[in-house]
């Protein structure tokens, strides 16, 4: 799938241009062009810039036009941590912590992520298939051309495999590109109770297999207190790495545990979470380039701290936002709301919220050289906003801003179903 097509005359076209993540202060160099335009062709971005500039010598034929006067142009938003693949839901469980009962103590008898297991390994590859398709439609309309997608709900040989396959099926049929993660050690299945190293020799048997199916192309592992050691998550990285697969690291959520400096050592591409993140943990991500992604609605959904985001970009760090779409911590795959949490709770400003949401999520999943951007030769993945400024998405408080997304150069989404407004020549 891909197309042709011209969106001229909009009040904004948002750039965030570049082609690795934005660290520290360049957060909040968007390249914003006035009264911009966009040319993509058979699915790549073939030229950028103001409209006159742009269109002045070029022939329309053949292409797609869309008028976006008074209406900002923005990248796609990468979604770059999600657990969307999954099998039942965990309301009650919502209702246990608004009581009282902690993340652990529901853990503890049953409920989280083991919940989610039992219901996951019970559920077909077409539900699945079924689920996740319906997932990625909402995703779609609030403007993510790319996400992230984990196993980690089948803690079993089969059961993984099983959603990474359904990843590599929907990839196949659905307009939003799927990035695929093995997280085998979400948690210790109850069958390992006790015997977390020998769960985690299973985990690394199962990576062969993955890498030959090519079912993934990241491991992660759920680095925390009564989950995995540093040691255990160590062991499995280098296991992984050997073999070819990227890296990335639950990091540092629930406790100070090292997590954000064992993923600087090992060189992943991302430490995820970090609510407990170290001064030195920051630090060694800095200065390796790992990058920082938060996850705001987690923490709102689980009435936790928020991570130090200020204090990272100040550090020189490369953030970016993702929504943690799963049933339990965090179900929730509203970039509205991951936008709004993030200036009014994390101190991010408007344009480093935006960069963190584009090219420092494409970056946090190896693709900051072919999307997360509107710059030339880069996929023609594009947001059209109702409005004329990106400054509306956290103005508009939790409210959906996007009117039509663009994938690939073809219209993918529009608010109001149809694609009238656009002009074929």
């Amino acid at each position: 799938m891909s197309g042709n097509i011209i969106v001229k005359n909009a009040a904004q076209v948002v750039t965030c241009s570049g082609f690795k993540a934005k660290q520290g202060k360049e957060m909040s160099d968007l390249g914003v062009i006035e009264n911009g335009a966009v040319i993509i062709e058979d699915g790549i971005i073939k030229a950028v810039g103001p409209s006159h500039d742009v269109l002045a010598h070029f022939d329309t034929n053949g292409f797609t036009v869309v008028d976006a006067a008074n209406k900002a142009v923005l990248p796609g938003f990468v979604d770059s941590h999600t657990h969307f693949v999954f099998g039942g839901y965990r309301a009650d469980e919502f209702s246990w912590r608004l009581g009282g009962e902690s993340y652990m103590d529901i853990m503890n008898r049953g409920g989280g992520i083991a919940n989610t297991v039992r219901a996951t390994r019970k559920t077909s590859k077409d539900e699945l298939a079924r689920l996740g398709l319906k997932r990625l439609d909402s995703m779609l309309s609030f403007g993510v051309t790319t996400v992230e997608g984990k196993s980690g709900y089948g803690l079993d040989h089969d059961t993984e495999i099983k959603q990474l396959e359904v990843m590599k099926r929907l990839d196949g049929v659905h307009p939003v590109d799927i990035v695929p993660t093995f997280l085998g050690a979400h948690a210790v299945p109850p069958e390992f109770r006790g015997k977390a190293d020998d769960f985690i020799d299973l985990v690394i048997r199962m990576l062969p297999g993955i890498v030959e199916g090519q079912l993934a192309e990241f491991c992660d592992v759920f680095c925390e207190k009564n989950v995995f050691s540093v040691a255990q998550s160590r062991r499995l990285f280098l296991k992984a790495k050997a073999l070819g697969l990227k890296l990335k690291i639950h990091a540092d959520e629930m406790v100070q545990l090292g997590g954000s400096e064992l993923a600087a050592e090992v060189g992943a591409v991302s430490a995820d979470h970090l609510l407990q993140a170290s001064d030195q943990g920051i630090k060694d991500m800095a200065g390796t380039g790992v990058v920082a992604t938060l996850l705001p609605v987690t923490a709102f959904s689980l009435k936790e701290d928020y991570a130090r985001a200020r204090y990272m970009i100040d550090q020189g760090c490369a953030v970016a936002l993702a929504t943690d779409l799963n049933p339990g911590s965090c179900f929730s795959e509203s970039i509205p709301l991951v936008f709004a949490l993030a200036c009014l709770y994390m101190n991010l400003t408007p344009e480093e919220a935006l960069t963190a949401l584009t090219i420092n999520g494409a970056a946090a999943l190896d693709r900051a050289q072919t999307l997360g951007s509107i710059d030339k030769g880069k996929l023609g993945d594009l947001v059209i906003l109702e409005f004329p400024s990106y400054r509306f998405i956290p103005y508009h408080v939790g409210v959906n801003t996007v009117e039509t997304v663009v994938k690939k150069g073809e219209i993918v989404f529009t608010k109001n179903g149809s694609k009238a407004r656009s002009q074929h020549h």
